[in-house]
């Protein structure tokens, strides 16, 4: 009975995530980045996926298939399967192995060179993988980490895209209007919800990004209205503030955007 649940359990893992791996990298001395993988036959771009909130998915693996043991209801780590349907090679970020404090990747390691240096080891790896555009998307406090990589990164990522982005200040980060918005020079798209509550990311923070970037070769912003009536705080992912109920139309746009640029 016991070889036959474990049997079950396994098909089922298999079946669900087939198109996905837990990637480990050395991205420092004595330090792992982890990232679930889900590669394209024919990509036509690759994306790399940063959650919002302390960033720690706490990726392990489970007959080969990743695990999330924190955060599968953010925004981006539920739609993952999403942007894989348009073709795109994606790669969704855990916290690096030496961020294993109570704040993981909050209070400054999202802006920090220690995190450029992490994901430029991504970028290279993705590379390696196709000779496509890589693009940086990031959601809530994850539009701290995508712009902080988009401003510093020596392996020159193709694109950006911000969602829910932060754009008021607290201890937990850098808000991405205190950023250095002026030098980023790569196409850039910027997505709210007009109806998010989240106080340190009002809808109007959107254009207050837009208008910073100055250099950007392409800036667009798309606002979005209501979902499905929030089932989680208005900071959280389940709510206007994750486009709960409209995942499909805001990654519909999204990857729209991507191929045209």
């Amino acid at each position: 009975m016991k070889f036959i649940i474990i049997t079950i359990l396994f098909l089922l893992v298999t079946t669900s995530l087939h198109a996905e791996e837990l990637v480990k990298l050395e991205t420092r001395t004595g330090v792992e980045q982890r990232f679930i993988l889900i590669k394209s036959e024919k990509p036509v771009a690759s994306v790399i996926l940063f959650a919002g909130g302390k960033g720690a998915l706490r990726l392990s693996s489970l007959f080969g298939s990743p695990t999330i043991n924190w955060g599968k209801n953010n925004f981006l780590v539920r739609t993952r399967e999403l942007f894989a349907k348009h073709g795109f090679t994606v790669s969704v970020i855990d916290a690096p192995s030496d961020r294993k404090t109570k704040k993981v990747m909050l209070g400054g390691f999202r802006d920090s060179k220690e995190h450029v240096e992490d994901i430029d080891h991504v970028i290279d790896y993705l590379r390696k993988q196709a000779d496509v555009p890589v693009w940086l998307i990031g959601t809530s406090r994850g539009t701290e980490s995508a712009t902080n990589i988009a401003i510093n990164s020596k392996k020159h990522p193709y694109g950006l895209v911000l969602t829910s982005s932060m754009s008021v200040a607290n201890n937990k980060g850098t808000p991405v209007t205190d950023m250095d918005l002026e030098k980023i020079q790569i196409p850039t798209l910027i997505i709210a919800n007009t109806d998010d509550g989240c106080n340190k990311t009002p809808p109007e923070g959107a254009k207050e990004i837009a208008d910073k970037l100055i250099n950007s070769k392409k800036v667009e912003v798309k606002m979005y209205t209501g979902g499905n009536k929030p089932i989680s705080k208005p900071c959280n992912a389940m709510s206007y503030h994750g486009f709960l109920g409209i995942e499909n139309s805001v990654v519909d746009f999204i990857s729209t955007f991507i191929k045209n640029n």
